[in-house]
Formats: structure tokens, C-alpha cells, sequence
């Protein structure tokens, strides 16, 4: 390697299997270089998640990062942890600063047949990974009262909207999004759909919110005619919109083999949808594309909790460490492709067949046992099915 990866570790379970297979996937292979941040809850508390800062700032500096799954703290995880308060999603700090758009497909294997029997292919979901809920203001209006939405400009002029007249105790909920982060969401959809030689679907709900959804629906529109609609017609795809209850519809009916944008919420929810599907959700590559041409490769799953728990006590677990594993080939190959290195980019394509290879030969987690066609197949614990891929690499 050239240049270091930004690596970020995370929580759990999943801190586990990363150390896993940087032990037994990677540094017996390759010259390993990578810049580390250790965004586990404990350090992200003990720097008041300046750490999460940092390592985004650092993806910034050398173009490709890999994510480990990070905690999300509620209520009980700042008891557990005794934390100072309760931090924000650290994938919510770094999509912001990066200004990206997460793609996420899932990790087809033969004996692992999607629920939707018509989906033949896999179905790329396309996140905007800026504003919305995740970045909302929430009151709770305590008794009866006026609410008002107030838009006070530079200028000094007000713009007032009533929200809703309380008669009661009630909730209240402010959203924004930027024309700009929403360009960059469209370009990046756009990039993607020509990059990988897939049409684009894009749908939200500008029949109900007429302003904050239509801006969405116009900006997309825009982009795509002034940029991208000669060459889509030369590559002989197709991009068009239509309302999200609409889209959902058309992709159940589907074969799959296209990318499906989402708003951030929808998004959120139609990826652990789409891959839950298709088997599970350690079945799934992610990755946020920015336009300014940073890369953060991760897992589209939790920090495993319970398996965690049981490892702690000494117990076996058989979890799943497929997504993570991609996480890393995905940043490998990122990284070899932008410094030229045909070598690491092949290692990289290696290593993922020799996990599907290992899964198709009938050796794999609980999670795909579960679920699999294959008659008898062998389940292996956590540490057991990383052996087994390194086994089949090395051949």
C-alpha cells in the first residue's frame, strides 16, 4: 500500500470480528497501512466525540476510509456506559461532514434465496445521508398553545407559518434540508447509476409536502437534464420519478437490478428491507460516495449486542461477519484503484469470492443456516467461519 486507509473501530461484537480479520484476513496478506481512530463509545465519551470529528476530517485528507459499527447511545447505553450525554449517531456526524450519499446492495449467494421470489438481481438502495429527522428540533408542547414555523431572514424580513393550535399537550417536529446537499445527493445518484450501468428510480412525496418534497423532486429533475440525460440516453438507461408508495409497488414487482434513491428516513428503513429480503443484514455492502470524491466503506448492521454479551461470558457466538469483511475489500480495492496498485484491487476480489465460495461450499454462520436451501449445511462460530475463508484464500 501507498497510502493508509482511514480506519475507524467501533463497538461490540463487531469489534471483535474487525480485530478478527485484520488478524487473519488481511495482514497475513498485504502491507496493512492505515491511519486509526478508535470511535468505540468509551473514547468517543472520554473526547467528547472530537475522535468522530477527526476521523472524518481525516477521510477527508486521504479519500478512503472503513467503518466498524458504532453505537447509536439511548437512554440506556448512557446508564451502561455512564456516558456525559448522549451522543449523536457518529454515521450521522461523518455523512454530514462528507456530504455523501450511502449505496447499499446485498451480498448475493447460491442457497440464499430471496423472499421476493421475482427478484432476480441485486436491488442498490441509494440513501441521502444529509438532514431531515436526523438532524431535526423536537419540543414537547407541555399544554395548550400556538405553534409556528419562522423563517427569519438575513435581511430582517419574517416569514411566519402556523403550525397547529394546541388544545392539549401535544408534539412538535422541525426538519430542514440545503439545495446544495440535495444536488450532491442527485449527482452522486446520477454517477453511480452510469458508473455501474444501472437505470435510477427516485421517488418521495411531494403530492402531501408540496414545498419541502418537491424541492427534492426539482432539483433531481434539473440535474438530470442539464448533466446527465444525453449520456443516460447513449448508455441506454433509464431514470425517472414518481411517488414513493408508487416506487414501492413497482420494486416488489420487479426483478431488482437497479438503484432506488431514497430520502434519509426512507432510505434508513428500505435498506434492512430490501436486505432483509435478500437474507440478511449482514448480507449488505455500504458505502457513502461523496461528490467531492471521499469514500467510507461499512457494515449496514448494528454492534451485535446479544452476541457480544455471550462472548463476554465466554459463551460461543456465530455471528456473521460478511458485511464487515466487504467493508474492508470494498476500502481495499477503493484504495488500490486511486493509487494504481492492480494487486491490492485483486486481492480485494479474492478475498470476497473466497467468502462466497466458503458460504456456497455449505459452511456458514447460524444467521444463514437459518435460512439457506442447502440440505445439512455446517455451522460454524464466529472465529471458525473467518478460519474457514482464510483456508479457502490461501488456495
Amino acid at each position: 500500500m501507498k497510502t493508509p486507509l482511514v480506519e475507524m473501530d467501533g463497538d461490540e461484537m463487531t469489534r471483535i470480528l474487525w480485530q478478527m480479520i485484520k488478524d487473519e484476513l488481511l495482514s497475513p496478506f498485504i502491507d496493512l497501512k492505515t491511519e486509526y481512530y478508535d470511535l468505540g463509545l468509551k473514547h468517543r465519551d472520554e473526547t467528547d466525540d472530537q475522535v468522530t470529528v477527526d476521523a472524518a476530517e481525516a477521510t477527508k485528507k486521504y479519500g478512503v476510509a472503513v467503518k466498524c459499527a458504532t453505537i447509536t447511545p439511548n437512554q440506556a447505553r448512557v446508564e451502561e456506559y455512564q456516558l456525559k450525554k448522549m451522543y449523536k449517531s457518529p454515521n450521522g456526524t461523518i455523512r454530514a461532514m462528507l456530504d455523501g450519499t450511502v449505496f447499499r446492495a446485498p451480498i448475493v449467494v447460491k442457497g440464499i434465496s430471496p423472499c421476493v421470489k421475482n427478484w432476480k438481481k441485486p436491488i442498490t438502495l441509494a440513501r441521502h445521508a444529509y438532514g431531515d429527522v436526523y438532524k431535526n428540533v423536537e419540543l414537547y408542547a407541555d399544554g395548550p398553545g400556538d405553534a409556528y414555523l419562522v423563517f427569519e431572514g438575513a435581511d430582517g424580513t419574517v416569514r411566519k407559518e402556523k403550525i397547529q393550535h394546541f388544545e392539549a399537550p401535544g408534539v412538535l417536529q422541525g426538519m430542514h434540508n440545503l439545495d446544495a446537499s440535495i444536488e450532491s445527493f442527485a449527482k452522486s445518484c446520477f454517477t453511480f447509476a452510469l458508473d455501474t450501468r444501472q437505470d435510477l428510480w427516485f421517488g418521495c412525496k411531494d403530492t402531501i409536502s408540496k414545498t419541502y418534497d418537491a424541492r427534492f423532486r426539482e432539483i433531481f429533475r434539473q440535474v438530470y437534464e442539464k448533466e446527465y440525460k444525453e449520456r443516460f440516453e447513449k448508455e441506454h438507461l433509464t431514470y425517472f420519478y414518481t411517488l414513493i408508495d408508487d416506487i414501492v409497488a413497482r420494486v416488489m414487482k420487479s426483478e431488482g437490478g437497479f438503484i432506488w434513491a431514497c430520502k434519509n428516513y426512507d432510505g434508513d428503513v428500505m435498506s434492512d428491507m430490501v436486505s432483509s429480503a435478500f437474507g440478511s443484514l449482514a448480507m449488505m455492502t455500504s458505502v457513502l460516495v461523496s461528490p467531492h470524491g471521499y469514500y467510507e466503506y461499512e457494515a449496514a448492521h448494528g454492534t451485535v449486542q446479544r452476541h457480544y454479551y455471550r462472548h463476554l461470558k465466554g459463551e460461543e457466538t456465530s455471528t456473521n461477519s460478511v458485511a464487515t469483511i466487504f467493508a474492508w475489500t470494498g476500502a481495499l480495492r477503493k484504495r488500490g484503484e486511486l493509487d494504481g496498485l492492480k494487486d491490492l484491487v485483486e486481492f480485494a476480489s479474492r478475498l470476497e469470492q473466497a467468502v462466497i465460495d466458503t458460504i456456497e461450499s455449505g459452511k456458514m454462520t447460524k444467521d444463514l443456516a437459518l435460512i439457506t436451501d442447502m440440505e445439512n449445511p455446517t455451522v460454524c462460530n464466529s472465529r471458525d467461519f473467518i478460519l474457514a475463508i482464510r483456508e479457502r484464500l490461501e488456495k
